[in-house]
């Protein structure tokens, strides 16, 4: 066995910050030239180190599974640069994939684990990129996401589709017409920065035309959730200090969220004087404001 922990180039501290952060080791072009040194498996070498991870929770072998294949993660990181997202970021997220790969990976069923991982690395790049490639999301459903990671490369020359095109796109995607067109709009959007990118205080800034009127203020919105939260257990108590009836005459009058009940219609109700109501009321209310008051 010729791929021991002791045969590769990395100190067991710097086997995993290359396995969790790029970064870790420096620049990310350092990181590149250190994982392409971590040597390969054989095929044979790779169904041992799979077999002690199945059999034995070997957490040594799925190390060295992982490292022999982070080479594979850059390799397909690469082809996402064109996002606008940190190829450092990219990667991290492929090795996600990868240790998620080498956890499911079954040696038994004659298939590499470079053939097993692309699909995985892939998948958790996918996520990355849909979650964090714009602030407003363009691509939530299964259609979206094929067209998202597709329509770039199936325009000619990045130009505005053509009804041919967009029959033949759909078709080859198995996704709807519509879709086509929705995607192809939102990858055309141009974003626009909400602060100024420039020194100069007299230029347009979209978020100098943005009206909170203080609502979006953290501070005044815990405020107002505690002063609601206070007020609604406070009302609790002071209806607990009124008798039945009371309470279902100020429940009705003023706690319903549409349209409270008339005097007339609770007097109906308990077979008295409209007048009585609003006595009963009257009573009711102030003795609620000394309840709320204490």
């Amino acid at each position: 066995m010729t791929t021991s922990s002791t045969a590769l180039t990395l100190q067991p501290s710097q086997l995993a910050m290359a396995i969790s952060n790029p970064g870790a080791l420096g620049t990310i072009d350092a990181y590149i030239s250190t994982v392409n040194r971590l040597p390969m498996l054989t095929a044979e070498q790779e169904n041992v180190l799979a077999r002690r991870l199945r059999d034995e929770q070997d957490i040594a072998a799925a190390r060295e599974l992982v490292l022999s294949h982070l080479r594979l993660v850059v390799s397909v990181a690469r082809q996402y640069l064109g996002y606008g997202l940190p190829h450092a970021d990219l990667i991290q997220e492929g090795n996600v994939g990868l240790m998620k790969a080498v956890k499911r990976f079954d040696p038994e069923r004659g298939v590499r684990l470079v053939s097993f991982a692309v699909h995985w690395i892939k998948a958790e790049i996918h996520e990355y990129i849909v979650r964090n490639w714009r602030m407003v999301k363009v691509a939530t459903t299964k259609a979206q996401r094929k067209l998202f990671f597709n329509l770039r490369s199936m325009r000619p020359d990045g130009q505005t589709l053509d009804p041919r095109q967009v029959d033949e796109i759909a078709a080859n995607l198995n996704v709807r017409r519509e879709d086509v067109r929705e995607m192809e709009v939102r990858l055309s959007g141009r974003e626009i920065s909400l602060e100024n990118q420039n020194d100069d205080e007299d230029a347009y800034a979209p978020i100098a035309y943005l009206s909170d009127n203080g609502h979006a203020d953290p501070a005044q919105v815990l405020a107002r959730r505690d002063a609601d939260a206070m007020h609604g257990s406070g009302l609790d108590k002071a209806l607990e200090q009124l008798d039945e009836r009371s309470q279902r005459i100020v429940r009705a009058r003023w706690l319903q969220d549409e349209g409270g009940a008339t005097l007339h219609d609770l007097a109906a109700e308990f077979g008295v004087s409209a007048e009585r109501i609003r006595q009963i009321e009257v009573a009711a209310m102030k003795k609620m404001r000394v309840a709320l008051s204490a």
